[in-house]
């Protein structure tokens, strides 16, 4: 099947890429988002998030008219559903956004019409994307997962992205995609779109386990980023530097640990395993104490801040980076802040937060007294503590020297490893 135009669904860390991409590839695009000011400047060719190379992507796809924005969906061949899937405050997949964006496209839905979740969902969410649509849209067969020969209208997949923030654009392309189909048809279908850009293996499956593969991934590193915390956890109250133990360990032909951080971020691994979770709470004990330990780390270090001489003190403190991972603006379920949250809760001193990626503090922590915003200069001069959360390039120019006769708490193993 042939697809001239697409209409992507939310225009966020993976849907505007993905837009950007398939533009680039000569497929016309249309992108849609609820934030006005997110689709005013896309439309001014500039893109809302920081991804290296983006930019560039998005001014000559829009420059070229292959890629416009708009606040609701247009007919199309195709339409990829890229919005959040969060949890609620009992960590349940909260599916609130996709039956959104599946009622938005549902007045614009045709016969012959392609619809692909790549949201990453719980099992099960993809069939009721198919649900609602059908009932939605009485004038329509949709594919039945019970019955997959069955003929069918509209073609529904599921197709979850696996890229790395930092590398969205390279590997949105290089990376094998898991694409999952309510029917083998649909799963042609979705592979026949992705065709256009992706270079690595396509692997078609069914919607329910392309779901469960997805989580799996995330769960996995998660418990293997739990084992390194955990490891952390023991090390440092015994004045032993996790970092060595780890470095020597791995010297082992059959043992791969990670090194351990401030916790888990960005919305894929600190949410996706909940996704599990909540399929089966009574046989998922490992992956729910995963999350437990990851979750409890910025506590922890939160307590190791708290004891230092100089903070004990009343000195000001400098925490460098805020985002969940290097050189991006993500600030998604980002355990820097929840770092800096618990460090209020244990002292009352200056906490100067240094984000060079961001103009102003998160809601979360504006909110708070005694903790301000400022240039990694200025909030270096008068500190007596500084406490590195995210290793960004722009940090990599502070020496051991600028530090001298600070303490320090480096969480991400760039002074101390």
């Amino acid at each position: 099947m042939a697809f001239e135009h697409v209409c992507v669904i939310g225009l966020g860390y993976v849907g505007l890429p993905t837009a950007a991409v398939l533009a680039s590839r000569g497929i016309r695009v249309t992108g849609v988002d609820v934030n006005v000011k997110t689709v005013d400047s896309i439309n001014a060719g500039k893109p809302h998030i920081i991804e290296p190379d983006l930019d560039m992507v998005v001014h000559g796809a829009v420059a070229s008219g292959q890629l416009t924005a708009r606040i609701t969906p247009v007919p199309a061949d195709a339409f990829i559903i890229a919005v959040p899937t969060p949890f609620t405050e009992d960590r349940k997949p909260d599916l609130s956004y996709l039956e959104a964006a599946t009622m938005a496209i549902a007045p614009v839905l045709k016969k012959g019409d392609l619809v692909v979740v790549e949201s990453t969902v719980p099992v099960g969410a993809t069939r009721q994307v198919g649900a609602w649509l059908s009932a939605a849209c009485s004038d329509l067969t949709f594919p039945d997962p019970d019955a997959p020969d069955a003929a069918h209208d509209i073609c529904i997949a599921h197709s979850p992205e696996r890229v790395l923030p930092g590398r969205v654009l390279l590997e949105l392309v290089r990376n094998d995609r898991v694409i999952g189909g309510l029917g083998a048809d649909c799963a042609a279908c979705t592979k026949s779109l992705y065709a256009t850009v992706v270079e690595g293996d396509m692997h078609l499956t069914t919607a329910a386990t392309a779901e469960l593969v997805k989580l799996s991934e995330n769960a996995f590193r998660d418990v293997n980023i739990a084992f390194a915390n955990e490891l952390a956890n023991v090390a440092e109250p015994l004045g032993i530097n996790v970092r060595d133990v780890v470095r020597l360990a791995n010297y082992h032909p059959r043992v791969n640990i990670l090194n351990p951080g401030p916790g888990v971020g960005g919305h894929c691994i600190a949410v996706d395993p909940w996704f599990i979770a909540a399929s089966a709470p009574d046989r998922t004990p490992l992956i729910q104490t995963a999350r437990r330990v990851n979750d409890a780390r910025p506590a922890a270090i939160a307590d190791q801040i708290a004891a230092l001489a100089s903070v004990q003190g009343g000195g000001a403190i400098a925490c460098l980076g805020l985002s969940y991972k290097a050189d991006i603006d993500d600030l998604r379920e980002s355990p820097s802040i929840h770092v800096v949250e618990e460090l209020r809760k244990r002292v009352a001193n200056p906490i100067h937060v240094v984000e060079p990626h961001i103009d102003a503090l998160p809601p979360s922590l504006a909110a708070l007294d005694g903790i301000a915003l400022l240039a990694c200069a200025d909030a270096l001069a008068d500190a007596a503590a500084v406490v590195l959360l995210t290793d960004h390039k722009a940090f990599s120019g502070i020496t051991l020297d600028a530090l001298s006769g600070k303490d320090i708490v480096d969480t991400r193993g760039v002074w101390t490893s």
